[in-house]
């Protein structure tokens, strides 16, 4: 029915019917993304109308034969099943602490918990690509799969070392049969998504560029996904960013078994930070989000290379305690981009203005930050400011900025028609999936924040050969200026929060302005 005269149709009912009725946008979308629902409701339909009839066949049918009482959570991830850019899109916001708490379970799965290929199609997979080379290294695969992301399989192994004569223990990571020609239509849906946007922006009273660029990005940086030369090179730059920080560990490559379609590495002990988390006391709970924040964050930011790499994708099930060092293994480089040392130091700038409440500070990071450099007295640079005044505005005086409030003072700048390079689309992406799995695992209050970040840099600046500052001598000046107002700044918003209390909206702003 499908692929007859009356498919496309068909295929339109189906899709109203799957986001108003089996997985309605209302129950996606959570409050504080008031804009967004239509846009979603949007790209479902739009992904619906043009997947394959080989591969939405069965999803519809599925979807018409499960129990009437399935949850909308549970319909969603049948539905993206075996849709990796879904599947990854969904990994990328399940820690996202705005969602409702069933939903966030559901998608969490997607860390750990894909279940789309067999031990024999992946065992066939590494016979073919390998083929002599197992008898020559005697390696023996285990019979069950280890684990699942979108696109690849984990499956342990055992192997003979010639270096050492010895036998050694390693996984491989195999690309899923079904992928190549899957991604590919997922490819070409999100550049559909991007020119589709792109033509409707006025429909939404988003800035023309915004959705179709953020989807143009996003599928560059999935095609990575594919891309297991590239990983395995990022792999060994990793190893070596993390070379001297003895609880931080990076899976080693294992050259001779690698290929386009297959990773070998050593095989690393743990378990997911998050579970791990669960049996610590507190204060480990604490110590282990520090860890994550330091690792993730601080090593990157604070690089002593021109170009340092980051980690694009650290949802929780590539993220493993190891309980008897009390160390991390930090899994799956696919996703990964680069930062300059100029975007460092405006990233470092950015977040210490934003830890002193500065706002002509922070609105001047924004603009560092932009991909096209925005004149000071611009409309756009006006633009810039009022966003950032809204969002201090909104911030409450008792709490500390953190990375990812810097990231949604990023989205804001977005919103209003600022465009950002496609590293800081990556690290945006990276900052909030943190912040969420931080705060499962250290409770609330165990962000990115500033406080940790100034302990971490202390610490860091004093092993120069190794890591330093990005900031220059004429930053420091323009901090410590900034920090002799931050007492005043926080006594205005306290005044200003004791005046909306007790004052009418227009009294409240001639109290405020007299006192400024």
């Amino acid at each position: 029915m499908l692929a007859s005269p009356l498919g496309q149709s068909l295929r339109e009912a189906m899709a109203r019917w799957i986001v108003d009725e089996i997985v309605p946008v209302e129950r996606l979308v959570p409050p504080p993304y008031l804009k967004w629902p239509p846009p979603v409701r949007d790209a479902m339909m739009f992904v619906v109308a043009r997947l394959s009839p080989a591969r939405l066949a069965p999803k519809l049918l599925e979807q018409l034969e499960l129990p009437r009482k399935t949850s909308a959570e549970q319909r969603l991830l049948r539905l993206i099943a075996k849709v990796p850019g879904l599947q990854k899109l969904g990994q990328v916001i399940a820690r996202n602490r705005h969602l409702r708490p069933v939903l966030r379970r559901a998608l969490a799965r997607l860390e750990n918990g894909i279940r789309d290929v067999s031990a024999q199609d992946i065992h066939a997979i590494v016979h073919s690509e390998l083929g002599p080379k197992l008898q020559r290294y005697e390696v023996r695969m285990a019979g069950r799969i280890l684990s699942e992301a979108s696109v690849s399989a984990v499956v342990r192994f055992t192997w003979r070392n010639p270096r050492t004569a010895q036998r050694e223990r390693g996984v491989f990571k195999v690309l899923k049969p079904h992928i190549p020609p899957y991604f590919r239509e997922d490819m070409e849906y999100l550049q559909g998504l991007a020119q589709h946007f792109g033509h409707r922006h006025h429909s939404y009273g988003f800035p023309r560029q915004l959705i179709p660029d953020t989807f143009r990005k996003v599928r560059r940086l999935l095609q990575h996904e594919v891309n297991f030369r590239r990983e395995q090179k990022t792999l060994a730059e990793a190893a070596e960013l993390y070379r001297k920080i003895p609880w931080v560990r990076v899976p080693r490559v294992i050259r001779p078994l690698c290929t386009r379609s297959i990773t070998a590495l050593t095989e690393e002990r743990g378990i997911k930070v998050t579970s791990a988390a669960a049996r610590l006391p507190r204060a480990r709970r604490r110590r282990l989000a520090e860890q994550l924040v330091e690792a993730l964050v601080a090593v990157p930011l604070l690089a002593a290379r021109d170009e340092a790499v980051f980690h694009g994708d650290p949802h929780a099930g590539n993220l493993l305690y190891h309980s008897p060092t009390a160390g991390l293994v930090i899994l799956d480089w696919a996703l990964r981009e680069r930062l300059s040392r100029e975007q460092r130091r405006h990233l470092a700038l950015l977040l210490l203005m934003l830890s002193l409440r500065d706002r002509v500070g922070t609105a001047d990071e924004v603009r560092a930050l932009s991909q096209c450099r925005i004149p000071p007295q611009s409309a756009r640079a006006r633009a810039v400011r009022e966003a950032v005044n809204a969002y201090f505005d909104e911030l409450p005086a008792a709490r500390l900025a953190s990375g990812a409030d810097a990231m949604h003072l990023l989205e804001r700048a977005a919103l209003r028609g600022v465009r950002f390079p496609r590293a800081l689309i990556m690290l945006s992406k990276a900052l909030l999936t943190l912040d969420g799995i931080l705060a499962d695992v250290g409770g609330e209050g165990s962000t990115t924040s500033l406080a940790i970040v100034r302990d971490i840099a202390q610490h860091w600046i004093a092993h120069r050969a190794d890591f330093r500052s990005p900031l220059q001598a004429q930053d420091w000046l323009k901090l410590q200026g900034s920090a002799l107002l931050y007492t005043s700044r926080l006594w205005l918003r306290y005044e200003r929060n004791v005046l909306d209390w007790v004052l009418p909206p227009d009294k409240t702003a001639a109290a405020t302005a007299q006192s400024c």
